[in-house]
């Protein structure tokens, strides 16, 4: 008899992952909205109601997986995520007179936006986090959250360090057809990528292999591009334009907020531990292997 999986944050990822999962797992999907329950279905996945950001919606939770894959982002205010404290509390529930109801393993999928700026340096899983902004505080938060509920009820966590995700529905195509800028080579930013091909099969392999304790990796491609260039390489394969380039001086009045945060931080991720301790062999090893294939899909 399979495994119950439950997955917290049924969307494209999930989505993606879930017909690698199905062999492995009977799998369980948070849902605060039925309406999308037939997609849900369409991969595999039961539908169970229950919104995040209200707890007493959350019952159902306690006891009904041994495994929880954590998908869902934190509220977009604050320095902390209310949303994972919640999730936590309804897992452990009845916990005090029914420890077997415990799930044995949690995987936590994060933002790589935790390191905040390392200004282009090449790093692995060892590095200092120094979140930049509340967004990736939200996300330090929530893995300090999940590590110390672990530890206390002596469940397996295991954390996702995920950059930018990219796919044929992902791409920023919107962008370059309206002409926004980006910086010049010389204060462009290193930005890291993974596709999302690639990052459901990580997923399903960090279930399977990755190490507890908090254990760390980073799930990205080889690639060590500057923003531009991605930029560049997306409208290249599209036959679009390239972006115009500004100084980070012209960029600070003619960005929105939330882009120039981005544009801000800038680091390049080692993958070493995920490709050697979860066995994973990258489908797009490059941004411009994934472009390239999502080129000829779209």
């Amino acid at each position: 008899m399979k495994n119950t999986l439950l997955i917290i944050g049924c969307g494209d990822i999930a989505l993606r992952a879930a017909p690698l999962l199905q062999t492995h797992y009977r799998i369980l999907g948070l849902c605060r909205n039925l309406k999308n329950s037939h997609q849900l279905r369409a991969q595999g996945i039961t539908p169970i109601y229950g919104d995040l950001d209200h707890p007493s919606s959350l019952d159902r939770l306690a006891g009904i997986a041994q495994s929880v894959l954590h998908l869902a982002p934190p509220p977009n205010h604050g320095i902390g995520d209310t949303r994972t404290t919640h999730l936590l509390s309804a897992l452990a529930r009845r916990s005090k007179t029914h420890r077997e109801i415990l799930p044995q393993r949690l995987i936590y999928i994060s933002t790589s936006g935790v390191y905040g700026n390392c200004h282009g340096a090449l790093i692995d899983e060892t590095h200092p986090a120094k979140p930049g902004n509340n967004r990736a505080l939200r996300r330090m938060n929530a893995e300090k959250q999940i590590r110390r509920w672990g530890i206390r009820n002596h469940i397996n966590i295991s954390i996702l360090r995920v950059p930018g995700i990219y796919a044929s529905n992902r791409l920023p195509l919107a962008r370059l057809h309206e002409g926004h800028p980006v910086l010049v080579d010389a204060d462009d930013n290193y930005t890291n990528h993974i596709h999302a091909d690639d990052l459901a099969q990580i997923i399903f392999a960090a279930l399977r292999y990755a190490k507890p304790g908090g254990r760390i990796y980073h799930a990205c491609d080889n690639s060590h591009l500057k923003m531009g260039e991605y930029f560049d390489l997306v409208a290249d394969q599209f036959d679009l334009p390239r972006p115009p380039r500004i100084t980070r001086d012209q960029a600070n009045q003619q960005i929105s907020p939330g882009m120039l945060s981005y544009m801000k931080e800038s680091r390049r991720l080692k993958n070493i531990r995920m490709k050697q301790e979860l066995r994973i062999t990258l489908r797009f090893p490059t941004v411009q292997e994934g472009i390239r294939a999502d080129s000829i899909t779209s």
